[in-house]
């Protein structure tokens, strides 16, 4: 899969858990429903977080991606912010 189109992008490199995660819900807030965060993380509990977070949110975990250095979700705002 194609990595999906994003209106805005979050770069949360470098933040420890659990900033990476409370920066993405303020950057979400903001957005328009149906508009979607890039947000790259460096904090190896993002990925425990992003997926547990948009399970209880009516956010969308659209995709994510990881190299050794970076993870990286696209999330869809949902109607609640």
């Amino acid at each position: 899969m194609n990595a999906p189109e994003y209106d805005e992008v979050l770069d949360a490199s470098g933040l420890n858990c659990p900033m990476p995660l409370l920066k993405a819900k303020l950057a979400l807030h903001q957005l328009e429903p149906g508009q979607v965060l890039k947000v790259i993380a460096t904090d190896a509990g993002s990925v425990r977080d992003f997926p547990a977070y948009t399970n209880v949110s009516d956010h969308e975990l659209l995709h994510t991606f990881h190299d050794d250095e970076r993870f990286i979700y696209w999330i869809r705002r949902g109607r609640n912010a």
